[in-house]
C-alpha cells in the first residue's frame, strides 16, 4: 500500500513538473526543447559585422539556412514566414525575428543579403560567414548543405536543410517546423514561442 502510494505521489509530481516547464506545448511543429542545442554562433550580419547570438537575444528567433539563388524553397518558406508574422497581433510582430543564413557566401554578400530579406520584412535578417564558420554551425544545427557542378557560366545549386529552426528569448531551442507547412501553422507555433520568450 506504501508503495502505491508513493507511486501516486510520483506520478502527481511528475505531472506539476512537466506543466511549469511548459514542455506540454501543443507545437504544430516537432517539439525539440531538451534535444537540440541552444542558439549559438559567430557569423557576419547583412551589415557586415561580425556578430553573435547575443546580438539577436530578447527575442523569438526562427532560423531557416538557405540561399539567394535558390529557385523556390528559400523564397517560398521565407513569403509564408511573412504573413504569418503578419498574421500576428501588430504589438507583437516586432518580438519575432527571421534569422536566413546563407550558407553560400561567395555570391551572398552582406549587401546583397541586406536587400534581399528586406524585401520580407523588417524583422528578417541576413546572416552569412566563413566555410568554417557556417560547417561548425550546421554540423551544431545537425542541418547539411553542399554544392553542385557550376555550369559554364559559373553558376551552380546548393542543396540545403529546408527546416526551420524555433528559439525562445533566451536562445533555447523549441520548435522544428518544416518549410511547408501551412502559415496558419507557422502563426501557432510562433505564438507559442512568444508566450516562452
Amino acid at each position: 500500500m506504501r508503495n502505491i502510494k508513493r507511486l501516486a505521489l510520483s506520478a502527481a509530481l511528475t505531472l506539476l513538473l512537466s506543466g511549469c516547464g511548459g514542455s506540454d506545448a501543443a507545437w504544430k511543429g516537432s517539439n525539440i526543447e531538451g534535444v537540440m542545442p541552444d542558439l549559438e554562433f559567430e557569423l557576419i550580419s547583412d551589415a557586415g559585422e561580425a556578430v553573435t547570438e547575443q546580438a539577436y537575444a530578447g527575442k523569438a528567433s526562427l532560423v531557416f539556412f538557405g540561399y539567394m539563388n535558390c529557385p523556390d524553397i528559400c523564397p517560398g518558406t521565407l513569403q509564408g514566414l511573412s504573413s504569418a508574422i503578419e498574421a500576428l497581433p501588430v504589438a507583437e510582430q516586432d518580438d519575432v525575428q527571421v534569422l536566413f543564413i546563407s550558407v553560400d557566401p561567395d555570391r551572398d554578400t552582406p549587401e546583397k543579403l541586406n536587400a534581399y530579406t528586406g524585401f520580407f520584412g523588417p524583422q528578417f535578417t541576413g546572416l552569412t560567414g566563413t566555410q568554417a564558420q557556417l560547417s561548425d554551425l550546421v554540423k551544431r544545427m545537425r542541418a547539411t548543405y553542399g554544392y553542385g557542378e557550376a555550369d559554364a557560366k559559373g553558376n551552380y545549386a546548393v542543396s540545403h536543410s529546408s527546416a526551420i529552426y524555433g528559439f525562445d528569448g533566451q536562445g533555447n531551442a523549441q520548435v522544428l517546423m518544416k518549410s511547408n507547412q501551412p502559415i496558419s501553422d507557422f502563426t501557432d507555433d510562433i505564438e507559442q514561442l512568444l508566450e516562452r520568450s
